[in-house]
């Protein structure tokens, strides 16, 4: 074995190169590991073949360096190896030449990323449950509460406008506890007429309406030691309501077309957009039954108050999505942060996440950029003109809300405030006072807040 040959079988990175016809010519011992593809299977196959990677068909960094002649260093991607199993992967490529200049193949390294993506899943950990995700001090009081209520058999009533994640926490409160193998049924209690929403939620028995041809369990008895989510509790008729504070009261709910009570294991989550303590008092809504489900409230505010929350939600959602759609990680161009941060967002995250979907399909390369902005979202009405005009304005408010933000979360105490944005005390002074955030003056009860160190 010559040393070159060594110094490539002894490095952790996978190194395989292609000839003009893209047929593996030599492989790696560290790209058999993290593929699970001998040597002798993989050579003299096309690359695309054994990599089966989500870079091959629209951004294979390979192709091209082999069409530019420059290296491509550092891109992100996956591979699926032998087992079927996603690997994330950095690629790094380069051309191979003869001592005439004529191309020999290609040559390309690969990274396997898992270590590092576990590491970032576990630092992530602590501000998500379930699928939902933030930072922001407000929704971090509510992850809080998840592991004593997921534990418990309380009713929740989860408040919060609509798009903003209410059935993303109750399946997180579901899933952190001891019911999470039993079944999660949601219903939208606002999407049925009384009729329809009775028979779903307490079934019937033959005969019990022209169509009953035979029995059918509703959700309650289906959810058995599960969750039932009741979605916009608050739309229910008035009718509806003393039916649902019975089967809370009673524990057990009557099918339609019997008279035989079913007894029900299934803990209840209710959530609305709407404010019900204000339905009470204006006889919309019954008091019983309000004390009944807000024994735990959770209340999830809306997106334009949590911005610092939209950089991670984006970064996720990217990934979601481009996973689903079977296309190469993207990227935001760092330019538009700021737009997007400093949007109302009234549609909230699911607004959001369509957005961010769309940016997916009609963004043009791996980059998200001003042109996948929606009119609504871009200065001017969508005149890309003045775009550049805006740019700093928009930064310089976005990044005065988020540290008026966390000094107020912190008592204007700057040391705790800077550990909060991730930034050096000094480094927080000098921004504070470039953008002009007023302080409390130093007195005797504020000194220590004021000073911070």
């Amino acid at each position: 074995m010559d040393s070159t040959k060594a110094i490539l079988e002894s490095i952790s990175d996978g190194v395989f190169t292609v000839d003009p016809q893209w047929k593996i010519t030599s492989f790696n011992r560290a790209a058999e590991e993290i593929t699970g593809v001998s040597r002798e299977e993989a050579v003299g196959r096309e690359c695309s073949e054994v990599f089966r990677s989500s870079m091959c068909e629209t951004a294979c960094a390979l192709r091209e360096s082999m069409s530019t002649g420059k290296q491509i260093r550092c891109q992100t991607g996956y591979i699926v190896d032998s087992e079927g199993e996603r690997i994330p992967v950095s690629v790094s490529t380069a051309v191979l030449f003869d001592e005439n200049g004529k191309i020999l193949g290609g040559a390309e390294t690969f990274r396997d990323l898992s270590e590092i993506e576990s590491l970032q899943d576990q630092l992530q950990d602590r501000y998500k449950v379930g699928d939902l995700v933030s930072r922001s001090l407000a929704m971090q009081k509510v992850f809080q509460l998840i592991p004593a209520v997921a534990s418990s058999p309380t009713t929740v009533l989860i408040q919060g406008e609509t798009g903003t994640g209410k059935e993303v926490l109750a399946r997180g409160i579901h899933t952190s506890g001891s019911r999470r193998d039993e079944p999660f049924v949601a219903v939208n209690c606002g999407a049925l007429p009384d009729n329809l929403l009775e028979s779903e939620l307490f079934g019937y028995r033959k005969g019990a309406f022209t169509g009953a041809a035979s029995n059918r369990e509703g959700r309650f008895v289906a959810a058995g030691g599960g969750t039932v989510f009741l979605d916009e509790i608050g739309d229910v008729s008035s009718a509806m309501q003393v039916k649902l504070l019975r089967v809370l009261q009673e524990k057990t709910v009557t099918p339609l077309g019997s008279n035989e009570p079913v007894p029900v294991e299934a803990r209840i989550i209710c959530a609305t957009n709407r404010d019900l303590a204000a339905l009470v008092k204006s006889g919309e809504f019954r008091q019983d039954l309000f004390y009944r489900i807000n024994v735990v409230r959770l209340d999830i505010p809306p997106l334009r108050e949590r911005p610092e929350d939209i950089p991670q939600l984006l970064d996720v959602l990217l990934k979601k999505h481009s996973f689903a759609q079977r296309v190469d990680v993207k990227s935001y161009d760092p330019q538009i942060l700021p737009l997007l941060m400093g949007y109302s967002w009234p549609g909230n995250v699911r607004e959001l996440e369509n957005f961010v979907e769309r940016a997916i399909v009609f963004s043009r390369g791996n980059l998200v950029s001003f042109r996948d902005l929606p009119n609504e979202i871009l200065p001017g009405k969508g005149d890309y003109s003045s775009v550049v005009g805006t740019l700093r304005s928009a930064k310089a408010d976005t990044e005065k809300q988020m540290i008026l933000q966390a000094l107020e979360n912190n008592g204007f105490n700057r040391t705790a405030a800077a550990e909060e944005l991730g930034v050096h005390k000094t480094t927080l002074y000098r921004r504070v006072k470039a953008l002009g955030i007023p302080l409390p003056e130093p007195d005797g009860r504020s000194k220590n807040a004021t000073k911070g160190s």
